[in-house]
């Protein structure tokens, strides 16, 4: 059987039935955006990694190495934020193919390091190595967090609505630009949506005071889109959920890059993925309370798109027309094309 059969995480869950069980310092293992251990002075220590690999996740022709070095620190730092945690240590294993010089090096270093001091995240060591087919950079980082401020994806509950931070589809919309460079798109449209993509802003602080608040039930950081990301919350809450089409914040910026190239805008915001925003549950008599809160305090809004269904009601996509169609998982998986 080819991985490709069962999909990025399809592989997870067979790895994650095989592992032994954890010890009793394992609060979290394998199957959230972070693991959690039980840490000295009765806090949780919070750990993640993430790989980028040249020709997969990024091309070196369409992203400088500044770029880069920020971005493998921000999107580790969005993991720690679904979370409600801190970010504190990160370690970088570098990759670098024979080719590869000083300046691009030193470059990737500078972003790299700018972006981690922006979160008071100190980096500690790592490893170099030669890569035979191109550059390969692997971050882990490492956070803490409260134990009663600790926000998982399994706490969803029938009745809870769903939430999102900012706007979804701007990353997607500046791949496709990246990609096709002689698509027409006004230049304010155009800068927004790529950097976006290349320099996604994780939401470390929206995240945090989520958490403190306890107003907000589970939580995960949309890296795939949002129709896999919420898959992910109603598998480990074991719940289904509603999404309204009509109610899923669009910029401008993606619905100019969407009708220049013939794509329908709610593709980009449901598929697209690596959006780095957080989608969240919570009860009704809490949501408007947190979300004044949450743009109050860092002025980004927090949007209600869906509600939290019983499990056998499954996973239901609401169009503008009030028509019901399933909603399809069809983020990104490394194993499978994207949809």
């Amino acid at each position: 059987m080819l991985i490709s059969e069962i999909g990025e995480f399809g592989l997870i869950g067979r790895i994650k039935e095989g592992t032994s069980l954890p010890r009793n310092d394992v609060v979290v293992g394998i199957g959230d955006d972070v693991a959690v251990l039980r840490a000295a002075g009765g806090k949780y220590l919070l750990a993640t990694c993430d790989i980028q690999v040249e020709g997969v996740h990024f091309l070196k022709d369409k992203i400088t190495p500044h770029q880069l070095g920020r971005k493998v620190v921000a999107i580790n730092v969005s993991d720690i934020a679904s979370m409600g945690g801190r970010p504190r240590y990160l370690l970088v294993s570098l990759n670098l193919s024979a080719d590869a010089t000083v300046e691009y090096t030193d470059a990737l270093y500078q972003g790299l390091w700018e972006e981690a001091g922006r979160f008071g995240v100190d980096v500690v060591g790592g490893n170099i190595s030669r890569s035979p087919t191109g550059l390969i950079i692997d971050v882990f980082l490492l956070g803490e967090a409260e134990p009663q401020g600790l926000l998982l994806r399994s706490g969803a509950s029938p009745g809870d609505l769903i939430l999102v931070t900012g706007e979804l589809g701007n990353s997607a919309a500046g791949l496709t630009l990246l990609l096709n460079p002689d698509i027409s798109c006004p230049e304010e449209h155009a800068g927004a949506v790529k950097a976006a993509h290349l320099t996604p802003t994780p939401r470390l602080k929206e995240g945090q005071l989520i958490a403190r608040s306890k107003s907000a039930s589970a939580m995960i950081d949309l890296s795939d889109g949002l129709a896999s990301d919420i898959t992910r919350i109603c598998e480990a809450s074991r719940v289904g959920a509603t999404i309204w089409a009509q109610h899923i914040p669009i910029s401008l910026a993606t619905r100019a890059v969407a009708q220049s190239v013939g794509k329908d805008p709610l593709d980009l915001a449901l598929f697209g993925g690596e959006d780095y925003e957080l989608l969240l549950t919570a009860p009704p008599e809490k949501a408007n309370e947190l979300a004044a809160a949450v743009l109050a305090a860092t002025g980004t809004p927090l949007t209600v798109v869906g509600e939290i269904a019983p499990s056998q009601e499954g996973k239901t996509l609401v169009l503008k027309t009030g028509e019901r169609v399933p909603l399809e998982a069809r983020g990104w998986d490394h194993f499978r094309q994207k949809g």
